[in-house]
């Protein structure tokens, strides 16, 4: 019989198996320590995301790698820890060329639903938009090393019937990457190719033919949270103090559409009948909404969405930050540049020759880049709002559901608070 020791994490005394790994001992006991390389029946543990970083006795550790004995004392939910987590989740999303909306495991990628329970909106850190080479080469398989994290789940998991690895590291230091066997990858049953899809923490590992995207709601973090059931939303009001005299003043919102697709704004209008009771709140100023093109007062709140890749991009989102008390990046192309930002990974010289040198044209000979002084300068890359001014909050998503935006300008302009649900915060 195994010999019980005690413990505690975060003040709470526990009674545990001797040797037991620890993020298993916690998960028993209701308290959750996040990871992307923990594989349960791995022994050793991997170690490699240091996602789980805990305090123990007062050191920073991978509590993946500790196992339990008598008296250990760990802390789990600190701001300091939680912060430490987060921003290694905003890191592995920056390293990497994550484009959320356009993965095929999005909604069943561990490192997007550990954004989601961390509540990542935005990374501190720039995006570095490496290019890095999509393997076609495997007989099975697609390896997208743009959004491997280097867990080694699939080194260590991933084996032929008699035993012989398919997957292993190549390089070193920052130039690591997860190199495969094409002769053994050959070899794997279609069970076996699945499972190595299957254990990937990201989108790194696709199967030709059985990796197509689900509906919304099949997807295995759909409905998952850990988060508490919202109460029931109640109907926005205006606050208690207001103008003594006539109609409460309305406050002022402004919106503008950069390098996007609009469909923050289509998502916006997709509260239907509520925008009738809106406007009796707000008034629009500058907005296409109301296709209003110049500012003519001072806004409460201004609502920007797409990121910035020419010149005139800039000039009007510095005179939105100029005309606005709060400025709101809306949608992931504001936020971190988004789809637009796949041009971040050719060079701009080559998106310009097959845009216009190597493209059809309906003029014979008329094969040139276009210039002309009215023209905006289209700049090296495509950049997000916060790189050029300074942004008060983000609302992610592509698009934001209709409710989770308004919902956000309520709370700013009037404090109303909301609980949010699950399926509005999903940010794909």
């Amino acid at each position: 019989m195994a010999k019980l020791v005690k413990i505690k994490i975060d003040g709470k005394e526990i009674q545990a198996e001797e040797g037991k790994n620890l993020v298993k001992v916690a998960k028993e006991n209701g308290i959750f320590i996040p990871s992307l390389c923990y594989y349960e029946h791995i022994d050793p543990p991997l170690g490699t995301c240091r996602v789980c970083t805990c305090e123990l006795n007062g050191k920073a550790v991978p509590a993946c790698m500790q196992k339990v004995k008598q008296g250990m004392d760990v802390k789990v939910n600190t701001p300091e820890l939680t912060d430490v987590r987060k921003a290694i989740v905003e890191m592995m999303f920056a390293e990497g060329n994550h484009f959320c909306p356009a993965c095929e495991k999005s909604g069943n990628c561990d490192m997007q639903h550990m954004g989601y329970e961390m509540g990542v909106s935005v990374s501190r850190f720039p995006h570095i938009f490496k290019d890095r080479l999509i393997d076609f080469n495997p007989k099975r398989m697609v390896i997208e090393h743009n959004r491997c994290v280097k867990c080694r789940r699939c080194i260590e998991e991933v084996l032929t019937d008699d035993g012989k690895q398919v997957f292993s590291f190549f390089n070193r230091g920052n130039e690591t990457i997860v190199a495969i066997d094409y002769e053994q990858e050959a070899r794997l049953t279609k069970e076996q190719a699945l499972h190595a899809m299957k254990i990937c923490p990201t989108g790194a590992i696709l199967v030709r033919g059985a990796s197509m995207g689900s509906p919304f709601g099949d997807r295995r973090f759909d409905m998952h949270s850990a988060k508490p059931e919202g109460k029931k939303i109640a109907k926005p009001s205006l606050p208690a103090k207001g103008p003594k005299k006539g109609k409460p003043k309305k406050k002022v919102i402004a919106t503008i559409s950069l390098a996007g697709c609009f469909g923050c704004h289509m998502s916006m209008l997709d509260i239907d009948l509520g925008f009738v009771d809106l406007i009796e709140l707000v008034e629009f100023n500058k907005s296409p909404i109301n296709d209003i093109k110049e500012f003519t007062k001072k806004c409460d709140i201004g609502l920007v969405e797409g990121g910035c890749c020419n010149t005139e991009n800039i000039e009007t989102l510095r005179e939105f930050r100029k005309k606005c008390k709060i400025l709101v990046a809306m949608g992931e192309c504001a936020i971190w540049g988004g789809l637009p930002a796949m041009r971040n990974l050719v060079p701009l010289e080559e998106c310009l020759e097959e845009a216009y040198l190597n493209s059809m044209t309906t003029e014979p000979g008329e094969h040139i880049v276009p210039y002309h002084e009215d023209l905006p300068k289209i700049l090296d890359k495509v950049y997000p709002i916060n790189e050029i001014v300074e942004i008060d909050y983000f609302i992610p998503g592509c698009p934001p559901n209709a409710e989770h935006i308004w919902k956000a300008v309520k709370n700013l302009l009037w404090g109303d608070q909301y609980s949010i649900l699950y399926s509005e915060f999903k940010y794909d």
